[in-house]
């Protein structure tokens, strides 16, 4: 798919991403936001067999979103697939919806693993990615990790077990935005350098920015093409990414936008979309 198609997606996305928040008036926007380029990238280009109408194919290729609270960033690319009813978006949280605050296999089409406490949704694409060796199946596992979230300690458990297996079919991908909920990864509890760490536990590493289709192509190709080792794919984002007031502030880590916020957020994300259409 070409690069200005996938940004008009991306774009797309972010609208879901502020409008369901808003209307929950509660959750997490900026890790979203900071992820939609590449969760858009996988669903759209990367990952095989994935087909709103054929939700368990046995081929299929699996995507875990280990930074659950991002759930918003899946449900916005869920619905552009058809996996969900856009409309449904707007009852994010609610009580009595399926769109919970962390995806639910249980009762969300297109969900994966269920997520929950931090650490949990890597563990599991590691399980899935031995399973598919052990099947003897080529479908590959794709996870997304928040860079607050590998401070915990049962991240490195699994890496240490995905370099030991030799899981070249898991794409472990850190959302290197620097912020987590209390202030920046540094001041909490640093785990840079994180290129490192994962080239210690037997990953191969490649380093991006992770809002650049061109580089984030390169880098899951790069994955695809290494044999006897899991990679990792450190992405540098920007938290809130697309809305202006959003970008780089920690507050915007799970704080949703009022009305007012809302309607200057869309506006932001309406400039975007008619800058592709320019192109």
């Amino acid at each position: 798919m070409e690069n200005l198609q996938l940004s008009k997606i991306a774009n797309e996305v972010r609208k879901n991403i502020v409008t369901s928040l808003h209307s929950a008036k509660s959750g997490h926007p900026g890790g979203s936001l900071s992820a939609a380029d590449m969760v858009t990238f996988l669903y759209y280009e990367e990952m095989r067999n994935i087909d709103a109408n054929d939700p368990k194919n046995p081929d299929r290729d699996r995507f875990v979103l280990s930074k659950g609270h991002a759930a918003p960033v899946l449900y916005g690319v869920l619905a552009e697939k058809g996996f969900i009813p856009k409309e449904d978006l707007v009852t994010l949280r609610h009580i009595d919806s399926y769109l919970q605050g962390h995806p639910d296999m249980k009762h969300t089409p297109g969900v994966e693993m269920s997520a929950g406490s931090l650490g949990q949704g890597v563990s599991t694409a590691v399980g899935m990615a031995l399973a598919g060796k052990m099947d003897n199946k080529d479908y590959r596992v794709y996870t997304m990790l928040g860079d607050g979230e590998i401070e915990e300690g049962q991240v490195w458990q699994a890496a240490m077990f995905a370099g030991h297996r030799k899981l070249d079919n898991l794409v472990v991908i850190v959302d290197n935005n620097n912020l987590q909920i209390d202030g920046t990864i540094e001041e909490v509890c640093s785990p840079y350098p994180i290129d490192e760490k994962f080239k210690a536990f037997n990953f191969n590493v490649v380093t991006i920015n992770g809002h650049d289709f061109d580089q984030i192509r390169e880098a899951l190709n790069n994955a695809k093409n290494t044999k006897g080792m899991p990679t990792a794919i450190v992405m540098n984002t920007v938290k809130g990414k697309g809305v202006s007031f959003m970008e780089n502030q920690v507050g915007w880590h799970g704080a949703a936008p009022n009305d007012e916020q809302y309607k200057v957020a869309m506006e932001d994300l309406e400039k975007v979309g008619e800058a592709l259409c320019q192109k």
